[in-house]
């Protein structure tokens, strides 16, 4: 989502700051950890619907851990969380005591001062025990202002028995999955891959395939419009234009599951937080087993994925600041994240949480693990959510065919540089 206006920024940043130091800001929020744990903390989750039900009774179970705390679970739309968080949060009004955030948006939270700093607090337990990729997205200028909940990469999902009808191997590459385009069509009557050409989360392993990032924040410098960024457009570009690929610029999350789970296409690069709606398509709903997961397609530098995931953030204006940071610790706990595996499939942040059972003999877990391991690192800066917005509108114009690969990398370019002052 868009930033709200800089006045109305930077104002609520002077307002907090007084808040965050009140709450024990200057000391890392050391003297926040003190004081009962009582009263009503509002938790504003932003799962999907085939997570939301969990974490609802999840979020309600530390009640009964603490009979003198009332959770106020609200769910919130991802699409909206953002904005509608920065408005609560910038008016000083409605902001929750907790929040589920993307793991892009701690740093811009944090760098608006709306987030409180954990270090020293309860809220950080045990963290040795934390993915060393997941926690670097809960860090921001020295301070921790986040706990890891869940990880997450992408994969490639495909249709077993469709690739069996057509006599294809799961493709390696991108390149290999064009050549057995042909075959899937005549073989199964459907497309080979739905290509999201919405989200520009997904143009992230095309770019890194072409052996590209969008920006290389230790020399400050611009990279999305190098020659692998051109590349990655047009890669995504010929993909579509072959026919080896569908693709539509309006809701591709719901077109894009919704053609996987008919059939209508054999894969659609995906994550763990879709393993769920996937089985519940007539293609697996009834034959669990034909669903596959893969590595994404490599480009023709290598094959790699962003490292996505969630976190859990408190509120600097939070007026049940110990309370708060106990439910934090509570919904990234060992306990809590070893149930969200067995009942959604979705991947720890803790180490310990993979030596279990239930958890190491996931079939999803066993792919999506080795996976998150070698994940790219973001860019962990504070406007790293805010460059993905112009990769949004580049990545339409060049599968509309309203802009050319290199036009659209140049457009981006100078667009981060807008955002990225400092960077050349």
């Amino acid at each position: 989502m868009r930033r709200g206006r800089a006045l109305t920024a930077a104002t609520a940043v002077l307002a907090l700051a007084a808040t965050a130091t009140a709450c024990g800001g200057d000391d890392g929020g050391q003297s926040a950890g003190k004081g009962k744990i009582g009263g009503t903390v509002t938790y504003w989750d932003t799962s999907n619907d085939a997570e939301k039900g969990a974490y609802k009774k999840i979020a309600e179970g530390f009640e009964k851990k603490h009979p003198n705390v009332d959770v106020k679970y609200v769910h919130v739309n991802f699409g909206d969380a953002n904005q509608k968080f920065k408005n609560a949060a910038g008016g000083n009004s409605g902001a929750p005591d907790v929040m589920r955030t993307e793991v892009a948006w701690v740093a811009d939270f944090a760098n608006l001062g709306y987030l409180a700093p954990l270090d020293g607090t309860p809220a950080l337990d045990d963290v040795s025990d934390y993915l060393k990729t997941a926690a670097g997205s809960t860090r921001f200028k020295g301070r921790t202002y986040a706990v890891p909940q869940v990880t997450d990469t992408l994969g490639l999902f495909y249709n077993k028995k469709m690739l069996k009808k057509a006599g294809v191997e799961v493709p390696k590459s991108f390149d290999e999955l064009k050549k057995s385009a042909k075959k899937i069509k005549s073989k199964t009557g459907g497309t080979a891959l739905y290509l999201r050409g919405d989200d520009p989360y997904w143009f992230l392993p095309y770019l890194y395939g072409e052996g590209g990032d969008l920006v290389d924040p230790a020399e400050k410098k611009v990279t999305v419009d190098d020659e692998p960024g051109a590349k990655a457009f047009a890669r995504m570009k010929d993909l579509v234009d072959s026919g080896a690929a569908v693709t539509d610029s309006s809701d591709g999350q719901e077109n894009g599951l919704k053609a996987f789970q008919d059939g209508d296409v054999a894969m659609i690069v995906d994550g763990p937080w879709d393993i769920a709606g996937a089985q519940q398509g007539k293609q697996f709903k009834d034959d669990k087993d034909n669903l596959g997961v893969a590595p994404v397609p490599a480009g023709s530098k290598r094959a790699a994925s962003p490292q996505g995931g969630w976190n859990l953030s408190v509120y600097a204006g939070s007026k049940n600041l110990r309370t708060a940071q106990e439910f934090a610790k509570y919904m990234s706990s060992a306990e809590v994240q070893q149930r969200t595996t067995e009942e959604l499939s979705l991947l720890p942040t803790r180490e310990s949480v993979y030596d279990k059972p239930s958890v190491r003999d996931n079939t999803m877990v066993e792919f999506f693990k080795p996976a998150v391991d070698k994940a790219v690192q973001r860019p962990w800066i504070a406007e790293g959510n805010s460059l993905f917005e112009p990769v949004r509108g580049q990545m339409d114009a060049v599968l509309s065919g309203g802009r050319s690969p290199h036009e659209a990398a140049d457009k981006v370019g100078a667009d981060f540089r807008k955002l990225l002052k400092d960077y050349k």
